[in-house]
């Protein structure tokens, strides 16, 4: 059984989006809507899976550590089932990769478990059957990573610790597979899923949303609500090439 770490942010204090206000794709009232949206859904698929769930908050520079769990808490109480048994910590290191690092060493030497795994809360369309399917290769190999089509991780399974020093340097996807394979790991990888934290990701997702939607497939259950709520839909560019993101939350019709 995996123990699976989600790396979540009181939803009024995260920056894990601010690449989409800073980019004018939403105001910042839509990005916390939208990532409490995808956290609930990351949680409530490790939830529902044959893993542990590990709610692991950071708490953001002038909030106190009960206000930032309480709202983490909260947050995350309409998405579980069991929300009194869900186990929330703290998030201990000044950098993320330190405060990954820190996670699953301590998970693997000090508690003991058989694998530990860290999940993005920004990723979108997280199954149950994705973390089930990475617990499953751990068994094979030492590390198992989650790619997005940036070279990202929103996935990072292991059965022994990395030198996790700036492992998630970009691109982590290859920074903690080298890391890996210098120390003799055996790799493996799941199905690649977008982040919402940029613009590229975020179109990504709707698209994807959008389509399952329209084959009568199932999309997470938040985040359908969240892309439907904010209006949220993608068109190209004025060459044609690239994905944009669109809201009817826009105030700016140029």
């Amino acid at each position: 059984m995996t123990t699976v770490a989600v790396l979540a942010d009181p939803p009024g204090e995260t920056d894990a989006l601010a690449g989409l206000v800073d980019s004018d794709v939403l105001d910042a009232e839509a990005a916390a809507e939208l990532y409490t949206a995808t956290l609930r859904d990351a949680c409530a698929a490790v939830e529902r899976s044959g893993g542990d769930l590990l709610v692991n908050y950071r708490v953001p520079e002038g909030v106190e550590p009960d206000d930032a769990e309480a709202a983490v808490v909260s947050a995350l109480a309409p998405a579980l089932d069991d929300p009194e048994s869900a186990r929330y910590e703290v998030q201990i290191g000044s950098t993320r990769s330190a405060r990954v690092g820190n996670t699953v060493t301590h998970l693997l030497e000090r508690e003991s478990v058989r694998t530990a795994a860290v999940v993005d809360p920004a990723v979108a369309l997280l199954e149950r059957r994705h973390v089930d399917s990475a617990a499953m290769k751990l068994r094979g190999d030492e590390v198992v990573l989650g790619p997005t089509a940036r070279g990202e991780v929103w996935y990072a399974g292991f059965a022994e610790p990395v030198d996790f020093t700036d492992a998630l340097d970009a691109p982590s996807l290859r920074t903690l597979t080298e890391r890996a394979r210098d120390d003799g790991l055996g790799v493996d990888f799941v199905d690649s899923l977008p982040l919402v934290s940029d613009p590229a990701g975020l179109a990504s997702a709707v698209v994807l949303a959008r389509t399952r939607q329209l084959a009568g497939k199932p999309v997470p259950e938040h985040t359908a609500e969240a892309i439907d709520d904010l209006g949220l839909d993608v068109d190209t560019d004025g060459d044609g090439d690239d994905l944009r993101v669109h809201t009817d939350r826009d105030t700016d019709s140029s």
